[in-house]
């Protein structure tokens, strides 16, 4: 399978699972790469339009650049109304964008699914003189029991699970070679997710790797989710123990 396609099907329940960035990490973003009505970003991989929400919110352009026909279709239906928001169909490697047009370039939990080399490339193209790029993440926090044995579901049920973002761990030799010099700015800001139970069974159905209604062991697969969730909530709700990590830098 494409990872074009890896969340086919899944734009509803992705749209109402995954967790939105920290107004800390939206500020952070707009001061240091001096962000305002003017600019213009460009969110590629931008899925069902989580963080292009924040930054429309914030009365900055955003394009957003998406391959997936579902996720994208339900980012054009719930960000209609923002003026400012325009849909693209391209990819990492293929934006469409005008050459040199861009203020920053920002990828949200999408950077493992690029061809690095050709991303690189074409944010060289599109963006403006000295305009940097943006990788970010909402990570799980390992230092937790909770979030130690919902991986331990994910391995037992799940073929295609390689580990939570792909994989790709906060180790520099991913980033040094995407950016300029090797040199980035890395910032890592608190965001623990608090959920009710069809929460947090809807962040792990979301996954690229979950397993569908139609897999064999799906009834499974739900019924350790559901245990999980019993042994570590309280009061109906349990808090997951997360983190924002964001790399920038020119490239």
């Amino acid at each position: 399978m494409k990872p074009t396609d890896k969340f086919s099907g899944k734009a509803e329940v992705y749209s109402k699972s995954r967790p939105s960035y920290p107004n800390e990490y939206i500020d952070y973003l707009l001061s240091v790469n001096s962000l305002n009505e003017t600019s213009r970003v460009a969110d590629i991989g931008s899925g069902t339009g989580i963080l292009t929400r924040q930054l429309l919110e914030r009365g900055v352009s955003v394009l957003a650049v998406e391959p997936n026909d579902d996720m994208r279709t339900k980012a054009e239906q719930d960000l209609q109304p923002f003026e400012h928001f325009i849909s693209i169909k391209g990819s990492a490697e293929e934006t469409s964008l005008p050459d040199k047009c861009i203020d920053l370039v920002i990828a949200a939990q999408a950077f493992h699914w690029f061809d690095q080399d050709k991303f690189k490339l074409e944010c060289k193209r599109i963006l403006k003189q000295d305009a940097k790029v943006a990788l970010v993440w909402n990570s799980r926090d390992f230092n937790s029991p909770l979030i130690k044995e919902n991986a331990e579901i994910f391995k037992k049920y799940c073929p295609n699970f390689y580990g939570f973002s792909g994989g790709i761990g906060e180790g520099e030799e991913v980033f040094i070679p995407f950016f300029r010099s090797g040199e980035f700015e890395f910032k890592r800001f608190p965001n623990d997710l608090v959920m009710d139970f069809e929460g947090f069974l809807g962040r792990n159905l979301s996954a690229s790797y979950s397993l569908k209604k139609s897999d064999k062991e799906y009834e499974f697969f739900v019924g350790a989710i559901t245990n999980l969730f019993y042994k570590y909530s309280h009061n109906g709700k349990i808090v997951m123990p997360n983190y924002t990590r964001s790399y920038l830098g020119n490239v």
